[in-house]
């Protein structure tokens, strides 16, 4: 694809993150791990705190019982490699700051090293509880998703209903300066 002023070919490995929920069974190596979460080691957090753990996890029949807390994240039992985000204490203050952090990070670098990731919620308190109970997380720890990675067989959603496709146009998400304002030419 040539590039333009607009798009500038360092930026491209960000523009191709995506969503993926469909993976080869093909493993990731333990190298290609061991290269995210030294990347999600190195990601900020709010006051430098690194409140997290991973848990890693490729054992399908863990996979499966994770996907099966709610219908629209049981695509995640095709992947092959799930990554926990755990986060100390039962209410973290900074935690959705840092785990979105942590996310975007891990999908990133997958995409980079040539694999794929999607996200997955696990659904609310009693899902959290559930999940917790089946990777061994204590109590005192907060666990709200996992991050799939994989070879993508395909970027689509296969789910019913899947959402919109594209990018909405700039000049609907900003304003400057002030609410409703347009970019002074």
């Amino acid at each position: 694809m040539p590039q333009s002023r607009d798009r500038p070919p360092a930026l491209e490995p960000i523009r191709r993150v995506s969503q993926i929920r469909q993976y080869s069974p093909e493993p990731v190596p333990d190298e290609v791990v061991d290269q995210l979460l030294e990347l999600a080691r190195w990601t900020g957090s709010a006051k430098n705190g690194q409140p997290w753990r991973f848990i890693v996890v490729r054992d399908k029949d863990r996979l499966k019982k994770i996907a099966a807390l709610r219908p629209p994240i049981g695509w995640l039992a095709t992947a092959p490699l799930g990554i926990a985000i755990v986060l100390e204490g039962a209410e973290p203050m900074f935690g959705a700051y840092d785990e979105g952090r942590l996310t975007e990070r891990l999908l990133t670098g997958a995409t980079m090293l040539g694999y794929g990731g999607g996200t997955a919620w696990f659904g609310g308190p009693a899902q959290d509880a559930e999940a917790k109970r089946i990777l061994g997380i204590p109590e005192a720890m907060t666990a709200r998703q996992i991050v799939m990675i994989g070879r993508p067989i395909s970027n689509k959603d296969p789910r019913a209903s899947g959402p919109m496709r594209g990018r909405k146009p700039i000049s609907e998400l900003v304003s400057y300066d002030r609410w409703g304002m347009s970019k002074q030419k």
